[in-house]
């Protein structure tokens, strides 16, 4: 949730804000509804005041005065009532608007849209594109199954079958032991979550409609363990000697990709259950923008020793997501495409989530919000997408990456007779 004080105060808080699309009259109506929220919040307090002095009053009455002093007790309180019941909608209204607007994008964001990214890093070659692209080579190899899964679950699910399997569970293996030598603890979290955590974390309202419910249950699919990961600490007070805490989850995700029609539907490029490692980390707020990239770098290192060419972009203001104050796309080159298509993101949240949270920093003086912060270490799935084009060889058979040789136990693997 977004700094209303910052709001009000900070002329670049606001520009942030409204680079990421959002209309002017929103926040100046926020803003209207916080000054009468306030103005009631101080009725209420001196109504509240003036109700305990009356009631001190009557103890204090002589009997002939009781009667009157019990009258004017009782007017305190039916006015204190009327007014609780306006705060209560006054705050209601304001939390409903607030919890739509944005985290403001970092001044060094790009400003723009989806196309309007700059270019950080560019490492590797271009290559051609393969015999077969990918969606080809999983059905050829016997490692993706869409047909069955189709009848079975409907569009955009697969079953991933063969020696398809051994390679992802390496990538978890290898990606895990990597996070581990950073400090990240390993967690497989829950992958339901209730309402209010998909609140807190930041991801309602605004990608509701990506997410499956199970209504009966109050109950949602998580798409990214991020979202588990970031409860894990929600109402705590930490210690800044032990920031930052980071933890590398792996679980499934879900999403329903509404919106997506028609668009990457050969494969398992974009599907509605997949697994993923994710990074996220509870850090000291002083020092977030050093853990944004240190997260990135790790990202890199992934990249780089599973000798995948890729790109790094630094994402315009108006492609953020919302809790997001700046966030990198990691893009590989897929050859069959001819263009660099997102493997893996990392975004500093600031304190947008620990406010809903409340996840705070012990300090001496005052208990400051904690910052947020999350990165994809490994999307499985769609980095099979790029193993099975970069590493797929001119007689059909796949050479596995060095850096997954000793996890999987295989180094090259032939295709079916």
């Amino acid at each position: 949730m977004i700094d209303l004080r910052k709001l009000r105060e900070d002329e670049d808080y606001r520009n942030g804000i409204v680079l990421k699309g959002l209309d002017e009259k929103t926040l100046d109506e926020v803003l209207d509804l916080e000054v009468s929220c306030r103005a009631l919040q101080s009725e209420v307090e001196q109504l509240r005041s003036e109700q305990n002095l009356a009631s001190k009053d009557i103890g204090r009455a002589s009997p002939e005065e009781r009667e009157e002093k019990i009258s004017i007790a009782a007017e305190i309180k039916a006015e204190l009532q009327k007014v609780e019941v306006k705060y209560g909608e006054a705050s209601d209204a304001l939390n409903e608007i607030a919890i739509t607007i944005p985290n403001p994008a970092d001044p060094r964001c790009p400003t723009g849209g989806e196309d309007d990214y700059e270019v950080i890093e560019v490492l590797g070659e271009q290559s051609e594109p393969p015999p077969m692209d990918h969606a080809e080579y999983g059905e050829y190899m016997g490692w993706v199954e869409k047909e069955k899964a189709a009848e079975n679950m409907g569009s955009r699910f697969a079953y991933l079958t063969g020696e398809a399997v051994l390679i992802e569970f390496a990538l978890v293996q290898y990606v895990l032991s990597k996070l581990m030598k950073y400090g990240f603890t390993p967690v497989v979290p829950p992958v339901l979550v209730r309402e209010q955590m998909m609140l807190d974390s930041g991801f309602f309202p605004t990608d509701r409609q990506q997410v499956y419910e199970l209504a009966e249950d109050d109950l949602f699919l998580v798409g990214t363990s991020e979202v588990a990961l970031a409860g894990l600490h929600r109402g705590d007070l930490l210690d800044a000697e032990n920031l930052p805490i980071r933890f590398g989850g792996f679980s499934s995700c879900f999403r329903r990709e509404a919106g997506t029609y028609g668009k990457d539907t050969s494969g398992i490029f974009r599907v509605h259950q997949f697994d993923k490692v994710e990074m996220f980390s509870f850090c000291d707020p002083l020092k977030s923008w050093e853990e944004l990239e240190n997260l990135r770098s790790i990202e890199q290192e992934i990249l780089n020793e599973l000798e995948l060419p890729y790109r790094v972009i630094l994402v315009a203001s108006g492609d953020l997501g919302a809790p997001a104050a700046m966030k990198y796309d990691c893009e590989v080159w897929l050859p069959s495409e001819g263009q660099y298509r997102e493997l893996t993101s990392c975004s500093n949240y600031l304190d947008y989530s620990a406010r809903r949270m409340m996840t705070r920093v012990r300090g001496e003086e005052s208990n400051p919000l904690v910052h947020t912060l999350n990165g994809t270490a490994c999307a499985i799935g769609r980095t099979l997408v790029f193993l099975m084009e970069h590493f797929q060889q001119a007689d059909g058979s796949f050479k596995v990456p060095k850096v997954l040789q000793p996890f999987c136990g295989l180094d090259v693997i032939t295709p079916p007779n």
